[in-house]
């Protein structure tokens, strides 16, 4: 790409300028220190010949409405750069490397941080709860999304309810009981859940926040049928998940199920087909017409909520 704009070239000489003053960067940093626009600023870092990008991290699959075929992966363009990536001069790897490893071990310690916060929220409504011995072997409750990546950021964000600003990615809970569990009793777990909530969003020294479901076996075979945008993204979180708190034997049917429906091949195939797309995506990006680019492909330079589940 012919880099003739003299707008392009100045906003590369700042962010130049920016480096060798503070050394290497986040795109988040760059962005409060030249108060641009993201996008020519991202652009301008990958394409520079005198600046590096260095990425932190894994990216992963996330199911969005936005996109044909509903497949992107995680985190998103946008994401990525201002959180993940360290920017420096092309010769310093030494310092940019340094820097990339202080920023990953701070992710490293939110992740366990929210994960510790999430097993003790969870075990607090379960003391709540009462449940019997026998009852204890009828819930699996797992935890998805960003954490069980080692993924988890603390950029604050507002929360969608409420608009209160939380400390970065939610704990995304899943409660799944199984046929034995009785029926009326559900509800009461649901809103001693729910109580707690709001206890820690509501918290000024915590202002976390939970994203949860309550379901039965039932509600998952269901979904299992994996056939339109909310079934896929119920067992997207299923096969991702971990064990958080409860039933081994029901978390590990959980997973048997979504394997002999044939989820986990189709969400692989699913993650293999948004690679792709990325790779293509990333190229119309970086060398489009920006109008255009504002138009079409803006979907998967910004971040997108995958909620549906729990609402």
């Amino acid at each position: 790409m012919q880099r003739t704009s003299t707008q392009i070239t100045d906003l590369e000489k700042a962010v130049v300028e920016a480096i060798r003053e503070q050394g290497p960067l986040t795109g988040a940093e760059l962005c409060e220190i030249l108060k641009g626009d993201a996008l020519p600023l991202w652009r301008t870092c990958l394409l520079a010949e005198d600046l590096a990008v260095y990425a932190i991290g894994r990216r992963y699959l996330r199911l969005d409405r936005r996109i044909e075929g509903f497949a992107r992966l995680s985190p998103s363009v946008l994401r990525e750069f201002l959180t993940y990536s360290v920017i420096g001069q092309a010769g310093d790897r030494e310092a940019i490397l340094y820097r990339g490893d202080q920023i990953r071990r701070h992710i490293e310690e939110v992740t366990r941080s929210k994960s510790q916060l999430a097993y003790e929220i969870i075990s607090a409504a379960m003391d709540r709860f009462d449940l019997s011995r026998p009852m204890c072997g009828q819930i699996a409750v797992m935890i998805a999304g960003d954490i069980v990546y080692n993924m988890a950021h603390d950029v604050p964000r507002p929360e969608r309810s409420t608009g209160r600003l939380v400390r970065g990615s939610d704990m995304d809970i899943v409660v799944v009981v199984d046929d034995r569990f009785p029926k009326e009793m559900m509800a009461r777990l649901d809103e001693i859940i729910y109580h707690e909530k709001q206890r820690i969003l509501m918290a000024p020294h915590i202002r976390e926040e939970i994203d949860y479901i309550v379901k039965d076996m039932d509600r998952v075979r269901e979904q299992v049928r994996f056939d339109g945008f909310r079934r896929m993204v119920a067992c997207k979180i299923l096969q991702e998940a971990t064990l958080l708190y409860g039933s081994e034997a029901l978390f590990c049917t959980i997973k048997a199920i979504l394997k002999n429906a044939g989820v986990t091949q189709q969400l692989a195939a699913l993650e293999e087909r948004a690679r792709i797309f990325r790779e293509t995506a990333l190229r119309d990006l970086l060398h489009g017409n920006h109008k255009e680019i504002k138009e079409g492909l803006q979907d998967l330079f910004y971040p997108a909520e995958e909620s549906e589940e729990f609402q």
